[in-house]
Formats: structure tokens, C-alpha cells, sequence
């Protein structure tokens, strides 16, 4: 039924009704901003979000797939807002040469016009000694690149690569703060500011792990909980009781001071730390996490860290169900660009998710009818919670269908 105009569809493609979740105005301050569309008489900067978009819903593996999917039929090129659909040397050129700042800032702008709603409906595991604190959680993630194609994205000897440093917000629920370097670049050095607001808690993994961006945090006042290299020197002053009877993988609690020459000469010695050795059982293994947060339950921080496991479905969540992995420019700017519009996907797709939805439904589920319906004239509250795997009996006479309209004049029979 998806391509037939019936009652209870809308004269707008579903794939138009997400783009209309972007208001112009934002993205024309952008567009103002970076004067992407200078010089442009065809393909403009709405035009290259609206074919990025649809590279991104629907997977689309190469420039030439996304042509000729948006130029199947002229009625949805008009309700979607384009005049023509665009050839595969004229979007190239303009991942090439359209600057990936302009999607960056509307990521960003979306995310400050959307953070109450997002906020609103987002339920994160709540914790309860810390609910009222803002809770970061830092990482990266890599995505290997063929070194000859992509030469500017160094990486080993042999091997190009890219990295997505980024900070997850626990209320939010999305990255409110991403950089995209070579892969090459260590992750301490991939975000420009570590620093955050008074009291704000900061989980990352031991790749973040430094002694003066230790002392940095502690001198903002910010709480840190991350994991301990096994090489570090310490002196353990005090070890904490644990409760009996409960939260049996927690191994040890202590207080501790950092004691090697490299702490000694950062001038963290005279801080004291709290050191929690917990054992994981999925993995065997004991992870000892270092804080400088003295007062909470050694099972608050426990739990703490256990949160980074958000960011990292994160990271699988727009690997697998948006195209981040295979990319349809070589340029540094193209890759950027592809990169930022899925984040803007993702973006809307859990605004959908989040406000539309009366069931709570797999994000790779929910993408799945978004790209089957993605060129359907359905409402999204219909997708979102009536469209079911149910059996449904044909209707005749079926409707005229959308590409019947544009193609009858060129249709064959073919004979029986």
C-alpha cells in the first residue's frame, strides 16, 4: 500500500517529512555562515543534504545509486523540495569542494533546537546517588580506510584510517560534541576542550588516562572515573569496608596517592585518589578504576563506568544501520560531510524514535521500516505504530501508483 495516495497517507514522502524536521531557518544560518552556496546555481546546499540523506536512509553504496534513486520519479523529486535530481559528477564535486562545515554547525544547532524534547523522552539507567549530576562519556571509534584512495588519512605504514573522537551526554542521549581526525592521532589529543562545568562527571577509557589532564579536571572540579594503566605507580594509603552481602564484584576499595617521578613532576602526588577494583565475569578479568570522587559508594562507581557501554552501542547503532563505513567521495571534506549528515540522521531518527513511537523499538528495527518506506507517501505516526509484519488481503482495483503516474507514457506490456 506504501506507494498508493490513500486516506491515510499524506502528500508528502516519509523521507520529506524527516527532512522537514530540519527548520530552514537553521539551516539557511548555516548556508549564510560558510557561504556555501556561492557560486551555486543548481546544486545547492539543500539540494546536497537532501542526497546525502537518502544516501544515509537508505544505504546507499555509490553516487550513482542515489541519482537514480531519486530520479525514478519526478512527483517525488517535487515533494521532497528538489527541482532536479542530481547527476553523479555534479554531487561529487560538491562533497569535493562544499565545505563539511555547514553540516557540522547544523548537527549542532539541530541538537541546542531539539535538546529539551530529546532530553524529555530519553530514559538512560538512572543512578541513583548521582542522577542530578551531568554525566560525559568520551571515546572514539575507528574506521579503517584503503591509504591509496585516501592518502591524507594516515594511519599506519600500510593503512589509512580516521578517527570520531566523541562526547556522549547521558541525559541527552547524543553526541553534543564530535571531532573528526587522521586515526593516527592519539585519542587524548582528539578533543580540543576536556574540561567541563563545575561538578560535571567524566567516564572515559584508560586511553584518556594522564596525569595533567588529571589535575586539570580536578583543579575545574570536575569528577573523573576512568581506568588505571597496569604500569602506574602508587601508594596505597587506606582501604575502604565494602558492604556485606551485596555488590560481590567489587573487589577492593582504597584510597591511594600517584607516586611515580612523571606524577611527581606533573604535581599530582598530593591528591588523593580513590582506586575500585571490580571483576567483570563476562570477560574474566578484574578492571581497576581510578576516580578522584572519595565520598560515593564504591558501587556508584562501578556503575559509572559501566555507562560507556552507551557510547560504544552508539558507535555500533550508526556503523551498522547508516553508511559511515563506505564512502562516496576520497577528498577529506567528502568523508567529513558523510560523516556529519549521518550524525544528522541519527539525530532525527531518534526524534522520531523518542516522540513518535507508543512502543519502545530496537533502533535498528525502527531503521529498517524508515528504509523500506523511506519513498512511501505514509505519515510517520503510521509507520511508527500501525505498520506491523501482519497479513493483509490485496485490494482491487489497486490505485494509479506514483511511478505508474510519471512512466505510463514509456511502461511495456510484456506478453504472457
Amino acid at each position: 500500500m506504501g506507494l498508493f495516495r490513500r486516506s491515510k497517507n499524506t502528500n508528502t514522502p516519509l523521507l520529506g517529512q524527516i527532512l522537514n524536521l530540519i527548520p530552514r531557518h537553521l539551516l539557511q544560518h548555516q548556508i549564510d555562515k560558510h557561504q556555501s552556496d556561492k557560486g551555486c546555481s543548481k546544486y545547492r546546499t539543500f539540494d546536497q543534504l537532501v542526497a546525502l540523506t537518502f544516501g544515509q536512509l537508505n544505504k546507499c553504496y555509490s553516487l550513482s545509486v542515489i541519482s537514480c534513486g531519486l530520479s525514478v520519479s519526478s512527483t517525488f523529486l517535487s515533494d521532497i523540495g528538489l527541482k532536479q535530481s542530481p547527476a553523479k559528477s555534479t554531487m561529487g564535486t560538491g562533497n569535493k569542494n562544499r565545505s563539511c562545515k555547514v553540516f557540522e554547525g547544523l548537527y549542532f544547532r539541530l541538537l541546542s533546537h531539539y535538546k529539551h524534547l530529546l532530553k524529555l523522552r530519553y530514559q538512560s539507567h538512572i543512578i541513583e546517588e548521582i542522577k542530578n549530576h551531568t554525566i560525559k562519556l568520551i571515546d572514539s571509534t575507528t574506521i579503517s580506510l584503503c591509504l591509496s584512495l585516501f592518502d591524507w588519512a594516515k594511519f599506519r605504514t600500510a593503512k589509512g584510517g580516521i578517527k570520531i573522537h566523541t562526547v556522549w551526554d547521558d541525559k541527552l542521549g547524543l553526541p553534543d560534541m564530535v571531532n573528526i581526525t587522521e586515526a593516527k592521532l592519539h585519542d587524548r589529543y582528539g578533543l580540543k576542550n576536556h574540561i567541563y562545568e563545575k561538578h560535571t562527571i567524566v567516564v572515559e577509557d584508560r586511553a584518556y588516562f594522564d596525569f595533567e589532564l588529571m589535575l586539570q579536571r580536578i583543579k575545574a572540579e570536575n569528577i573523573f572515573v576512568t581506568r588505571i594503566k597496569n604500569n602506574t605507580v602508587f601508594e596505597a594509603l587506606e582501604e575502604l569496608d565494602l558492604p556485606e552481602g551485596k555488590d560481590e564484584d567489587v573487589l577492593k576499595d582504597q584510597i591511594i596517592k600517584l607516586s611515580s617521578p612523571k606524577a611527581e613532576q606533573t604535581g599530582i602526588t598530593g591528591q588523593y585518589l580513590r582506586l575500585v577494583s571490580v571483576y567483570k565475569e563476562d570477560e574474566d578479568k578484574v578492571i581497576e578504576i581510578i576516580t578522584n570522587q572519595l565520598d560515593w559508594s564504591a558501587r556508584t562507581i562501578a556503575d559509572l563506568y559501566k555507562k560507556r557501554w552507551d557510547i560504544e552501542l552508539f558507535f555500533k547503532a550508526i556503523k551498522q544501520n547508516l553508511q559511515i563505513k563506505t564512502f562516496l567521495g576520497t577528498s577529506e571534506n567528502a568523508v567529513k560531510s558523510q560523516i556529519y549528515v549521518a550524525l544528522i540522521a541519527y539525530l532525527l531518527l531518534e526524534l522520531i524514535r523518542r516522540c513518535c513511537s507508543d512502543t519502545s523499538t530496537a533502533f535498528s528495527n525502527f531503521c529498517e521500516k524508515i528504509r523500506i518506506c523511506l519513498m512511501h507517501y505514509l505519515t510517520i505516526d503510521y509507520l511508527c505504530n500501525e505498520l506491523k509484519p501482519v497479513v493483509k488481503k490485496a485490494e482491487k482495483p489497486p490505485d494509479i501508483t506514483l511511478f505508474d503516474k510519471d512512466n505510463s507514457s514509456k511502461q511495456l506490456i510484456m506478453p504472457l
